[in-house]
């Protein structure tokens, strides 16, 4: 009886064995990563900024994506098909991305929908079907841009039907943001450094004084937005362009100070060359700035590029994009709709391919 009970065991070890699935772990050579992450540790990688990224190449009949309980919304690209969402929530490690696939080459890309200041998000692999295999890496663009911004970048209330929506995470999506759509247009990595409510050097209904502390200048130089401790190598992403938008929260219930801003823009720009001497750095103003408040940045802003320009910086730009008027619908809060933000990329789109010659 004990030779056939273990007889058994072997038997349905090997079983099991024989149709485990395959462990793909965070760090593994294979996957292509964008956006600032934190490896302190390799097994399950920090992020926070929307826009972060986890793309590869694979065969198998299914895809399982593991990560951090809680760590929210991402949006899935699988070869051809039409992108969907998913949620980890706060009892969900594991995301079935796909399944009953054919044994053929997949190429598969997982993209941080939302802001992950809060829930604080974190990468831990990914299962591959019985017999699946990574394929070489998929290979990256020479094109590179990074943007920096506030909500309009980041996608706060973009799904939301209208602006009397209040905001919630499952309305926020980076995918189809101003930014995101002009990176797939011209076929561009890209990074973001943006957080909602953030400014040049004024924070949503700060004081007109300023936030010193908390502005995005101030907390740019973070690996993760919530973690003042580890510093981000700027070696890592070297951009072509850099698109800053920021003014819309500085101005905000009319209280900005244009000297201060305009002050803070040019030692940021000077700072952002430093750490990028040979890109072109582009200054924008979005769509939610209108009226006083846009005259009064991009007034700003126009100063800030001439200084450059005298000071011998000839890939320093201006930009604006179209404020919006209603036409196109709001997301939450006013904030740009999906068709406001479609618009704003196409603008952006054929500017950026005018001053680089990148074509679409």
């Amino acid at each position: 009886m004990k030779k056939l009970y273990f007889a058994l065991v072997l038997i349905l070890s090997a079983a099991a064995c024989a149709f485990s699935e395959v462990t793909v772990s965070p760090d593994s050579p294979q996957i292509v990563y964008n956006g600032r992450i934190s490896w302190r540790n390799p097994e399950s990688p920090a992020f926070s900024y929307p826009g972060t990224s986890a793309e590869f190449r694979f065969s198998g009949s299914s895809v399982t994506m593991l990560a951090k309980p809680g760590s929210g919304h991402f949006m899935v690209e699988l070869d051809n098909l039409a992108p969907f969402k998913i949620n980890f929530s706060e009892n969900d490690s594991v995301a079935t991305l796909a399944s009953n696939l054919d044994n053929n080459e997949h190429r598969v890309r997982v993209t941080y929908a939302i802001e992950g200041y809060q829930k604080r998000p974190e990468f831990r692999g990914f299962l591959l079907s019985d017999g699946g295999k990574m394929l070489n890496a998929p290979k990256r663009s020479s094109r590179r841009i990074e943007f920096i911004g506030n909500s309009i970048t980041c996608g706060y209330g973009i799904e939301a039907d209208s602006a009397r929506e209040k905001f919630t995470y499952d309305t926020e999506n980076h995918y189809y943001t101003f930014a995101a759509r002009t990176a797939r247009a011209l076929g561009a990595e890209y990074n973001v450094v943006a957080r909602s409510g953030i400014g040049m050097y004024r924070n949503y209904g700060g004081p007109t004084e300023g936030t010193p502390d908390g502005c995005l200048p101030a907390l740019y130089d973070r690996t993760l937005f919530y973690d003042a401790d580890e510093k981000w190598d700027f070696s890592l992403f070297l951009p072509d362009v850099v698109c800053v938008n920021l003014g819309t929260n500085d101005m905000s219930v009319n209280k900005g100070d244009s000297v201060r801003y305009e002050n803070a823009a040019l030692q940021f720009a000077k700072r952002l060359r430093g750490y990028y001497p040979n890109a072109k750095i582009v200054m924008l103003t979005g769509s939610m700035l209108t009226g006083k408040n846009l005259g009064i940045v991009q007034r700003a802003l126009d100063r800030v590029a001439a200084a450059m320009r005298k000071d011998g910086d000839n890939a320093f730009y201006r930009f604006d994009m179209s404020p919006q008027d209603g036409s196109l619908g709001y997301g939450a809060g006013y904030h740009p709709s999906m068709r406001q933000a479609e618009k704003m990329a196409n603008e952006l789109t054929c500017y950026l391919g005018s001053i680089t010659g990148w074509k679409q």
